[in-house]
């Protein structure tokens, strides 16, 4: 049976850790753990999944659950509570289902006081993972692909049995291989199912561009910088795997002709519409094909032919740079098993089995099946998780909980800046900061920060001997930005450059809604708690934070960002302006944020929204109107920070109700489509 394990290290010679791998969560399989009555409960819920999967897609996370509730002997022991009809909603009720759901939450809580989660999502995040094992482990193809199981209602047969056939159908059907956007038809290259020269060009030797230019590497987004370093050391070396029977008739399957036929400098722009999110100009097709015209002729030709050479080992040293001060997992998943494929291409060696001992830090498994995470969110959940347990103001109950997750947050705040010239090497200060997932991966990033540094806050009043004490104040963090991984300013117009399809607002770093209002209210705090330390800096932070609210809100009042969407992003917006002390009736932003939300609210008291909103960047409801009991939350608290209950209690009694009504029998809540 599977078994999730908590800050474990191994026995492993090739992986290391800053801080004792707190906040490392990993599934390792283990025939003997688990009675029969327990394994028969984590078949039933595969099971269940199974039967249910286009009803309820995403994973209630099931596992994990089950594991910790059972080895802690969880049982709810506080009476369930249901408000009905025309029933008003006493304090005595609300309270009694808050403590239900606190207590249950904090049953879940891991032995390094991390809530663990998963992270996964895209289906698309596996198969690299696959194919780079096909490259370098020369595993057998049925381990990578053994498992593949059909998602989609129109594959024909048994889903089970026959994926590949309905699937091969609508590759087909779409246009074949060909139709695949960038980063796929890369993977394909690699995988000597397409042919490099009909990727966009990505010449390793873009990375020795002067600091001058806008196209320099430090001015792209992190997170796009990432993708493409190891993409174009890749690139660069024209690296195939070897081909084998099985490539050589999935060429023959995947392609609407003969693959020797194929015209792959035609191809290069081709994206089927269903993936085509980001359409491209013609002017951006032109720069790509005028750098693939520029460099073929050029730098394959002495003297420039140098160039390649110095270009591909400064890639390789960004490689390696990052691999070191990430401890080998990198900024996310996709960036992982690049680099892990170009470690090996290069040599094999240390690099490439440090790469290996990492690589169960982005499993998951969920009674759906194995995913890949695209990183952890250990951080980010923890502190949110708090911040709802704080809010609670059950100290005497959940003491223990609080001081379990004060430490984690003390053993989880980055110590140090990337090694040596770090900024020769495009990255940012991190001293002080707080990731999305663990100390080791040593990515920071502006709301993580900014919500663990709010906790470390609440709980820094809290005696010492209930929650431990309070962390270092040398260590506190001062980079907080509005953007998220690293400060923003670089030309928007180069967002037109971006060469993915699948992504929008990708090549450059972005300032975002959530970081902005997670950094005010942590900033206010602080203020609050110190305010003698960099005053006129903070004051002057929240006062253009304010302003940027107010610039960017639409003129129907909501505020669009990541998550699901409108709804999410005008909670955080909302909670940033209370926090900088404004109110319905002193600032315009708030009463249309508010009156935005008010009109969303369905007959049952709930919200719910399509993720249909982020494509259209339009409000779309769910599907036949339903309800959310997430977004109902986020909105209901969105309402509480406009100061709804002081003017009309009224819609946030129906929200609370809605919520209430919907706890299940052990505290936790329902996972919904």
């Amino acid at each position: 049976m599977w078994k999730l394990k908590i800050a474990d290290g191994g026995n492993n010679p090739y992986i290391y850790s800053t801080n004792n791998f707190v906040g490392r969560q990993i599934w390792e399989f283990d025939p003997d753990y688990g009675i029969p009555e327990e394994r028969a409960e984590v078949e039933a819920a595969r099971e269940n999944y199974w039967k249910n999967r286009f009803q309820v897609r995403p994973s209630s996370d099931l596992l994990w659950r089950m594991q910790f509730l059972t080895e802690k002997r969880f049982e709810q022991t506080i009476r369930q509570v249901k408000v009905e009809n025309e029933e008003e909603i006493t304090y005595e009720t609300a309270t009694t289902a808050m403590r239900r759901a606190a207590h249950f939450f904090s049953a879940l809580q891991a032995s390094d006081g991390h809530w663990p989660a998963e992270n996964a999502g895209p289906l698309f995040l596996l198969p690299p993972l696959g194919i780079s094992e096909l490259c370098s482990l020369k595993n057998l193809v049925k381990k990578c692909f053994g498992s593949y199981t059909d998602i989609s209602e129109d594959g024909d047969g048994d889903c089970k049995d026959n994926a590949c056939s309905g699937d091969r159908k609508w590759i087909l059907d779409h246009g074949g291989a060909v139709s695949i956007p960038t980063w796929g038809k890369a993977w394909l290259s690699i995988l000597g199912l397409f042919d490099w020269i009909g990727c966009k060009s990505m010449p390793p030797e873009f990375w020795l561009l002067p600091s001058f230019l806008p196209l320099q590497p430090a001015k792209m987004w992190c997170y796009f910088r990432l993708v493409y370093m190891p993409m174009s050391y890749l690139y660069g070396k024209r690296f195939v795997a070897p081909i084998s029977p099985l490539i050589l008739q999935l060429r023959e399957e995947l392609h609407t002709q003969p693959y020797n036929e194929i015209n792959w400098k035609k191809v290069r722009h081709l994206c089927a519409k269903e993936d085509l999110y980001f359409p491209h100009l013609l002017i951006q097709d032109l720069v790509w094909d005028g750098i693939y015209i520029f460099t073929k002729p050029f730098l394959t030709r002495w003297p420039f032919n140098k160039l390649k050479k110095k270009a591909r080992e400064i890639t390789i040293k960004h490689i390696h740079y990052e691999d070191e001060n990430s401890r080998y997992m990198d900024i996310a998943c996709v960036e992982k098993v690049l680099c892990m494929l170009a470690s090996w291409v290069e040599v094999y060696g240390d690099y490439f089995k440090k790469h290996l001992a990492r690589l169960p830090d982005y499993i998951w498994i969920g009674e759906d099946g194995i995913k890949m995470q695209t990183f952890g969110s250990q951080l980010w959940d923890t502190s949110l998780g708090l911040e709802a347990l704080l809010a609670c103001k059950l100290t005497d109950e959940i003491g223990p909980t609080l001081m379990k997750g004060h430490d984690y947050l003390n053993k989880s705040q980055v110590r140090d800046n990337p090694s040596g010239d770090f900024r020769s090497m495009y990255r940012h200060i991190c001293k002080g900061s707080w990731t999305f997932s663990d100390q080791d991966q040593g990515w920071q990033v502006s709301d993580y920060t900014a919500e663990a540094l709010k906790c470390c806050l609440l709980l820094s009043v809290i005696p010492p001997e209930i929650v431990g004490g309070k962390i270092e104040p040398e260590r506190g963090s001062k980079n907080v930005g509005i953007s998220a991984w690293e400060p923003a300013g670089t030309s928007k117009w180069l967002e037109l450059l971006n060469p993915s399809e699948l992504f929008e607002d990708v090549f450059i770093e972005q300032q975002h809604v959530e970081c902005t209002a997670s950094a005010i209210d942590a900033l206010v705090l602080f203020k609050k708690l110190h305010p003698g330390h960099r005053k006129q800096e903070i004051e002057n932070y929240i006062r253009k934070g304010v302003q940027y609210f107010e610039d960017i809100q639409r003129p129907d009042g909501s505020y669009c960002n990541w998550g699901i969407c409108f709804t999410y992003a005008t909670w955080f917006a909302l909670r940033g302006l209370a926090a900088a002390g404004k109110t319905y009736h002193n600032c315009l932003a708030v009463r249309k944020a508010a009156n935005f939300l008010l009109k969303l609210q369905l007959d049952d008291g709930g919200w719910g929204e399509s993720y249909l909103s982020c494509l259209a960047k339009k409000f779309t409801p769910l599907e036949g109107n339903r309800f959310n009991l997430v977004q109902t939350a986020w909105t209901l608290m969105g309402l509480i920070h406009s100061g709804l209950a002081e003017r009309d209690p009224k819609p946030l009694h129906r929200a609370a109700k809605l919520l209430i009504n919907s706890q299940n029998e052990d505290g936790d809540f329902p996972q919904q489509a």
